[in-house]
């Protein structure tokens, strides 16, 4: 009798072993069709179904949610023995409290409390996914099966986190692309040269703060001895700041050229700005004709920075104008500049991201150190002034970064040249 009890048991023990063997071949298989899965890139939602298939077939869990965040809520993705009804709460301030694998008996929530147990993901210390499971009888292998959901929850988060992380790479690809297309375009809307005369000189400084910028300058010479100029300042920077600039350049342009009046000019320019923005964006414009045989020069100055007039030792800041195009349907107000400029002078206009740069003790490159500097420079040419201007203000920033678009555009003019 002895020898057939012993030998029952070592039937028994080899029985045991025989389920063990063929559970742990199962759980090998389930991991091996995931992965085989994951190779073909089947869809997330394909291998959330995969995940409660294996969980509730292969292991024999009985209840189980796995949770995933979308944006800035968590969402259970999968579901095993749970009312739909519960899953729908909102349990994203509860999640951030599991760091580790651990039992749930102590938890408050409703619904944390229908499970045992708690997996989460870490993917770099960042939580990518939670599987909470439940429901075990006094017959089961609970440390076999934990060991297998853990792995098994890894595999199919971190898969679906790279799927997430690959959609995010090609649409940040394209969003580059997008960007650069922009900036090559933006770049043939600025003028690629300037016009000069031996009565005017006009130089320019264009840098935009990301690869393409709100800002906007022009020049327009004209057969009869005029000239044309604007600086402009969109709201807004990127793609949406460009698109904008492209719209008002070409209407620019096409008003420019039919040598209206400068009030005509402008009151067009804020109606169509106005029909492509209704007032969520805005243009600040500076725009000037110089008569070279009569040395007069006439500005309307929407709303932009006071451009700084340099002469005989006068600094006068140009501010007459209008509001800025594009606030309101219909401009309230509008005066016309007008200055007769019988000396040289120097007509520098120039966007606020100028005037914004900071160095490290936090002081601001002001309107008065700007004067300070083109004071001290009255015999450079305009070439000459704007390579002293950007290495003066490269020095004066130190470590600090440009914190806007910075366009100059400078015209000098000489009186005394005029025969």
């Amino acid at each position: 009798m002895p020898e057939l009890q012993e030998i029952k048991r070592t039937l028994s023990r080899i029985d045991k072993l025989e389920r063990e063997v063929s559970l742990k071949q199962l759980q090998i298989n389930s991991l091996l069709a995931i992965t085989q899965a994951i190779n073909e890139n089947v869809s997330a939602e394909d291998l959330f179904k995969m995940y409660n298939s294996f969980l509730r077939w292969e292991i024999g869990i009985r209840k189980m949610a796995l949770f995933f965040r979308e944006g800035e809520k968590w969402e259970c993705k999968s579901s095993l023995g749970v009312p739909e009804s519960m899953l729908t709460e909102d349990i994203g301030a509860e999640l951030s409290k599991y760091r580790s694998k651990q039992g749930l008996e102590s938890s408050d929530n409703t619904l944390i409390r229908e499970f045992d147990l708690v997996v989460p993901v870490l993917h770099k210390d960042v939580a990518i996914a939670y599987a909470f499971i439940g429901g075990f009888g006094d017959e089961d292998d609970v440390y076999n099966k934990v060991q297998f959901v853990t792995t098994i929850t890894n595999v199919v988060a971190v898969a679906i986190e790279n799927k997430r992380l690959f959609k995010q790479q090609l649409r940040q690809e394209i969003i580059n692309r997008e960007v650069e297309v922009a900036a090559e375009i933006q770049r043939t809307l600025v003028p690629s040269r300037l016009p000069s005369g031996k009565n005017y000189q006009l130089s320019s400084i264009y840098k935009p703060h990301f690869a393409v910028g709100g800002d906007y300058y022009d020049v327009v010479e004209f057969p009869d001895g005029k000239i044309a100029f604007c600086i402009a300042d969109i709201t807004g920077k990127g793609v949406s700041a460009a698109m904008l600039m492209a719209n008002f350049q070409a209407n620019f342009h096409a008003l420019v050229t039919r040598r209206p009046s400068l009030e005509e000019i402008v009151y067009e320019l804020n109606e169509a700005v106005w029909r492509v923005t209704q007032g969520d964006k805005f243009i600040t414009l500076f725009i000037a004709k110089y008569d070279v045989p009569t040395r007069t020069l006439h500005y309307i100055n929407a709303g932009h920075t006071p451009p700084l007039l340099l002469s005989n030792g006068e600094v006068i800041p140009l501010c007459n104008g209008c509001t800025s195009l594009g606030w309101l349907p219909e401009l309230p107000f509008l005066e016309i500049g007008g200055l007769c400029l019988t000396d040289d002078a120097l007509i520098f206009t120039y966007t606020d991201g100028l005037t914004d740069i900071r160095n490290d003790a936090g002081e601001y490159f002001s309107e008065e150190k700007l004067i300070e500097f083109l004071q001290s420079h009255p015999y450079d040419d305009a070439k000459q002034l704007n390579a002293r201007l950007l290495a003066h203000i490269e020095s004066f920033r130190q470590e600090q970064a440009f914190p806007d678009d910075i366009t100059v555009l400078i015209c000098k003019v000489f009186g005394e040249r005029e025969k």
